[in-house]
């Protein structure tokens, strides 16, 4: 599996390309600013990109979309519940002094139990509501790709519209700590950790 990491945009939001190796075939996840980063990555890695998923509606996480849908063709996916969030980046972005673009509307809705499938790939759709209602993860191939949900030693924040701090930790203790300890998590923000580790040292889910 092809996995590159693009920190992009002010709040650094971790944008992945995962591509099949076979195939050449990729998907783009969370292109939250930077389109021209994304696009020499994109480049340099060989691949096409067929799909853009964002883990959730956060200005922070879609502000590249149209960018990246113009340029490469790929259908754009996300969850039902975060579509509304689209229509508020801008004003969400100006908050914290940001200007954003505002993304098209999805072509794919995803839920729970749906899968993406990337050339021989193919990743689950966890939907792990609580740091907004329509966040989702993406697991297969021993990595989740789990956007703000879960991070290394914390969690998602739950004081934006849609967070819920119960429903958050709820569903990582009931969908991605049954993962294998060895499953690599890939967060929206920060570095890499595994599943294990979280179970292990992250306060807010442990026990």
């Amino acid at each position: 599996m092809i996995v590159e990491a693009w920190p992009v945009g002010p709040l650094q939001v971790n944008a992945y390309l995962v591509g099949c190796p076979e195939t050449r075939e990729a998907m783009l996840i969370d292109p939250g600013s930077d389109p021209q980063t994304l696009l020499d990555g994109i480049r340099k890695a060989g691949v096409k990109v067929r799909t853009i998923v964002c883990t959730h509606g956060h200005f922070d996480h879609i502000g590249a979309n149209r960018a990246m849908v113009t340029a490469t063709g790929a259908e754009l996916c996300m969850h039902a519940e975060d579509v509304p969030l689209i229509g508020q980046a801008t004003m969400h972005a100006s908050l914290y002094g940001l200007s954003t673009e505002e993304s098209p509307l999805p072509d794919r809705l995803l839920a729970e139990g749906d899968s993406v499938r990337i050339g021989n790939l193919s990743f689950d759709v966890l939907h792990v509501p609580g740091h907004s209602a329509g966040s989702i993860c993406l697991v297969g191939g021993g990595h989740a790709f789990v956007g703000d949900v879960l991070f290394a030693g914390s969690i998602g924040r739950t004081d934006l519209p849609g967070g819920n701090f119960e429903t958050l930790v709820s569903g990582i203790r009931d969908k991605l700590l049954v993962l294998p300890d060895d499953t690599l998590v890939h967060p929206g923000h920060g570095p890499d950790t595994t599943i294990g580790r979280e179970k292990a040292v992250n306060p807010f889910i442990r026990g």
